[in-house]
């Protein structure tokens, strides 16, 4: 049998359409190649699972195989009749003389990766075919909670995760696999002389306290109005797609390399895309963004404009300013856009602004963990961090010390635990700039003093981080430019020197 004839029988015993797809005749075939060439594994060890087999037996055999020859064993009919000499399965097939029969009728080493794509296509259906069934179970329930949008996106989601793995839930998996998983991690951080296991903010301060930002973690960054927290979003998430490195995949498609940067989604739901990208046309030119929105610019800057807007026009970076969307609708797009083109880091500006997916929260407490729950789910599910936005209440003000404290967190509670770090913009400046006292007093003088050795400082204070230290950073900050960066870097002009 060919692996072509294996294509045209889904369902090759029994055949009668009533049996989920299923090619029993590939599955042995495969097995067979296995077993005579070890070496078949390591071309399909990323994608094929032993959950695709549709036989039961075989997905034991694979497993058993996956096992011995991920140890550095040989893994053949005389090695498995032993590991498996007490399975039912094995039995009922006709003992030991069935793997010797698989191996006889191997097919050569080349065709057998082709037999394995198509138990992993038939897998594919069945799981499609459930994820069908229930979708019209549920649309067919009218009694069922829920409007026909929510269906929709649960459906959304469960499709992406079949597309992105292979299997629509994620069911529990050996500690070994987390450690596994676990020392990638720190692999990776030691391959990078153990400065950062995530990726770079474009900050090295805020990087060195935070190691990165990391895949799964949802990040808060809050502050009060004007303190510059879009902005610093803004410079983090220009700076993560600058750094974007690619490589062509086995499939022919752009990848990128992991820790060097990435696509970035960045969800404006205050701000117009245009308005977003002046911002960053300023971050890029330093030309502030004030001049650029007014038109006084002269012809040198309207070229350096020209310039900039060409230099940076294919980074990876997709904007949705759409306003008041549901928690639901954005974690659909994020997930679309992974799907189609990538996505390393995702942006959302602001929190509060988005709108929970029930109608019967009983309050906006209630709603907003809705919202933080969704998007520590939504994290985990892409894995990648995905960094959102909070105001914060006005009891700030009321203090004389108005330093930022989680505290101040609007609906503070389920913010503060869903978040694995929580970072507050504080620019002293602010603050000092609205208390000017008489010009020509005294205390104006000294009041310019102050004013001169601040008004370029701000502290991003980092008040949770589950997996490391909490303090503060300063950094500099251009107020004309909106721009931060690292205190050292803060002289010069323009982000492309």
């Amino acid at each position: 049998m060919t692996a072509e004839t294996a294509d045209m029988s889904f369902a090759s015993d029994g055949g009668d359409g009533t049996s989920p797809p299923h090619n029993i005749e590939a599955e042995q075939a495969f097995l067979g190649g296995l077993l005579y060439d070890n070496e078949i594994f390591n071309r399909v060890s990323d994608w094929l699972l032993p959950e695709h087999f549709y036989d039961p037996f075989h997905g034991r055999l694979y497993a058993k195989a996956r096992e011995l020859i991920g140890s550095g064993a040989l893994a053949d009919a005389v090695v498995l009749k032993n590991r498996l000499a007490d399975d039912d399965g094995l039995k009922q097939l006709g003992g030991p003389v069935y793997l010797v029969d698989l191996m006889r009728e191997a097919p050569d080493s080349v065709s057998a990766p082709e037999y394995a794509r198509l138990v992993y296509e038939l897998a594919l259906r069945r799981e499609l075919i459930a994820i069908g069934e229930t979708i019209s179970s549920q649309a067919r329930d009218t009694s069922e909670q829920g409007n026909a949008n929510s269906l929709i996106e649960n459906a959304e989601r469960e499709l992406f995760s079949l597309a992105e793995k292979g299997t629509a839930q994620k069911s529990f998996q050996p500690f070994s696999a987390a450690l596994a998983q676990s020392l990638e991690v720190a692999a990776a951080a030691y391959k990078r002389g153990g400065q950062l296991s995530g990726i770079a903010s474009g900050l090295r301060t805020l990087d060195e306290k935070l190691g990165g930002l990391h895949r799964s973690d949802l990040i808060i960054l809050a502050g009060r109005p004007s303190m510059g927290k879009t902005a610093l979003a803004t410079n983090i998430a220009f700076a993560v797609a600058r750094a974007a490195e690619f490589e062509e995949g086995p499939d022919g498609k752009r990848r990128v390399i992991k820790g060097k940067g990435g696509v970035v989604g960045f969800f404006s739901l205050e701000m117009s895309s245009e308005q977003l990208a002046t911002r960053l046309i300023a971050d890029y030119t330093g030309i502030p963004g004030y001049l650029i929105r007014q038109g006084r610019i002269d012809q040198n800057q309207f070229g350096e404009i020209n310039d900039g807007v060409r230099e940076i026009s294919e980074v990876p970076l997709y904007i949705d300013d759409t306003g008041g969307i549901s928690i639901g609708a954005l974690a659909a797009r994020a997930r679309r856009l992974k799907r189609t083109v990538g996505l390393e880091l995702l942006v959302i500006d602001y929190l509060q602004l988005i709108t929970g997916g029930s109608r019967r929260s009983e309050s906006r407490v209630q709603e907003i963990s809705e919202i933080t729950m969704a998007l520590k789910s939504l994290a985990k599910e892409l894995d990648i961090p995905v960094i959102a936005l909070s105001q914060l209440s006005r009891q700030v003000e009321q203090r004389d010390d108005k330093k930022p404290q989680l505290s101040d967190l609007r609906e503070s509670g389920s913010i503060e635990q869903d978040a694995d770090v929580v970072m507050f913009v504080y620019r002293e400046a602010y603050y000092l700039e609205r208390a000017e006292p008489k010009e020509g007093s005294e205390e104006h003088l000294r009041w310019e003093d102050e004013m001169r050795e601040i008004r370029n400082l701000a502290e991003v204070i980092i008040g949770k981080q589950r997996h490391g230290p909490i303090g503060a950073v300063k950094v500099a900050f251009d107020p004309e430019r909106t721009k931060f960066s690292d205190l050292e870097d803060s002289g010069r002009y323009s982000s492309r020197d």
